[in-house]
């Protein structure tokens, strides 16, 4: 199995070596590609990535070449817990059969939401069901971003997309709330040993989950919030920033749930108003007031579920 990686505790601590290297035509601020880079830096050499068609199979595989100094391989966008679940097995087949003294590798499908939440969907639950020993992430962008911008399951309530736009009829723009990959994962799954939801905003959490889940013997999942300025509509050096208020609004919550038991990682004393995540985005810029306090009830009950304390009120002028 993979050897120990232990946690880190800040990133100063974090290794040097970087196994998803330049080189690539990501977005200037590619909350995505950060991922990437962090998740490859946590795993190490010994991983083996599985590609689902999406934006970080497109934008790193343009000429034919890749940004990985690590195995990878494309799968369809239907089928990453297929392919690393073939992978994993025919791993443990030569293991078994004296065909290769090489240890067992890390097995990461890196999925966006579309290859975890909406058509990637029935793969990664059969690849759970089936306990394989992979660890399968969604890297979240929040929309069909490689494709034009497009809603997906995860897309939050109010956002403009292609599919999605604001206008006489519809002045919301998208009417449904987003899918809970992760509450869904966690309530269905139980081979699941090991799941969290992270930031690219947050790297010494996110690094540590990553190590967490690997040295986990058993399916594993994350689900990781990454900032597109493209999709979203903010300036390319504010990826930090936004996805840093996503978690402090509430917006996006940090957990994990290790052996079936809950946690919160990170801790709020108050939740600032959604509005200051929102009003950064343009693909939010079309809501009215009674809109976005609409998207504020939805957070405070989602909040108060798991004890996120309240919002902290507007400072008056």
């Amino acid at each position: 199995m993979s050897a120990v990686l232990e946690e880190i505790k800040n990133i100063r601590q974090a290794p040097r070596e970087e196994y998803y290297v330049p080189g690539h035509r990501t977005c200037a601020g590619c909350g995505p590609a950060l991922t990437y880079r962090l998740v490859a830096k946590a795993a190490g050499p010994n991983t083996i990535f599985i590609g689902p068609t999406g934006c970080m199979y497109v934008a790193n595989t343009s000429y034919g070449c890749g940004p990985w100094r690590v195995p990878w391989i494309h799968a369809q966008i239907t089928n990453g817990g297929a392919v690393a679940s073939g992978i994993e097995a025919a791993f443990k087949a030569m293991i078994r059969k004296g065909k290769t003294t090489a240890s067992f590798p890390n097995i990461i499908v890196m999925a966006g939401d579309g290859g975890a939440a909406d058509i990637g969907l029935q793969a990664l639950s059969a690849a759970m069901y089936r306990n394989h020993k992979i660890l399968f992430i969604c890297y979240d962008n929040e929309s069909y971003a490689n494709t034009g911008i497009q809603v997906s399951p995860t897309t939050p309530w109010g956002a403009w997309t292609t599919f999605t736009p604001a206008g006489p009829v519809v002045p919301e723009g998208k009417k449904l709330w987003p899918k809970d990959l992760g509450r869904l994962m966690a309530g269905g799954h139980p081979t699941i040993k090991y799941l969290a939801t992270a930031s690219a905003a947050y790297p010494v959490d996110l690094i540590n989950k990553v190590r967490r889940a690997l040295n986990t013997d058993s399916p594993t999942f994350l689900h990781i919030h990454a900032p597109c300025p493209k999709g979203w509509q903010f300036p390319p050096d504010q990826t930090v920033e936004i996805g840093k208020l996503a978690v402090e609004t509430g917006m996006w919550q940090l957990y994990e749930v290790a052996n079936h038991r809950f946690q919160l990682t990170h801790r709020l004393t108050k939740r600032k108003p959604v509005a200051e995540y929102i009003r950064l985005q343009g693909r939010f810029s079309h809501l009215t007031p009674e809109h976005i306090q609409k998207i504020q009830a939805w957070v405070d009950a989602r909040s108060e579920e798991i004890g996120i304390p309240a919002v902290v009120p507007p400072a008056r002028s």
